[in-house]
């Protein structure tokens, strides 16, 4: 089990609860409060509407690049702390995949800060590099 959600050296992810203050969790924790959290948000008729005619709240796209941060900091822990044993499992290709999709959709829409995907620069450019990311 990793006792903190981080990406690397130096990176340190916190968890935000409800009255701002900043929770040191461990890694599944984190992850735990992240994927309810997201959850909650996307089966929230407010904020994700699924009805004709109902318009996306003003903050939608602000939302969305939260939810993107989030999944970012998830894609990043794994590479940083997990990827010896995606590896071993073969899987690497799907991550790979799975990753280069979620960047290039970020980078079309603005969804993720520079400051943000910092933990795995090297891995992008790589990939945009080899021309896996445009």
């Amino acid at each position: 089990m990793c006792p903190a959600m981080s990406a690397g050296p130096g990176v340190e992810y916190t968890w935000v609860d409800a009255s701002s203050k900043k929770i040191r969790l461990s890694a599944p924790q984190y992850i735990d409060y992240m994927a309810s959290s997201i959850q909650n948000m996307m089966g929230d008729e407010t904020l994700f509407p699924t009805k004709a005619g109902r318009d996306f709240p003003r903050e939608f796209p602000q939302l969305i690049r939260r939810i993107f941060g989030q999944l970012f900091r998830l894609f990043a822990h794994i590479y940083h702390h997990h990827y010896d044993k995606i590896l071993c499992l073969y899987e690497e290709p799907h991550l790979n995949s799975l990753f280069a999709h979620f960047i290039s959709f970020a980078k079309e829409f603005d969804l993720l800060e520079k400051k943000e995907i910092q933990p795995l620069q090297e891995l992008i450019d790589a990939m945009m590099k080899d021309g896996i990311i445009s």
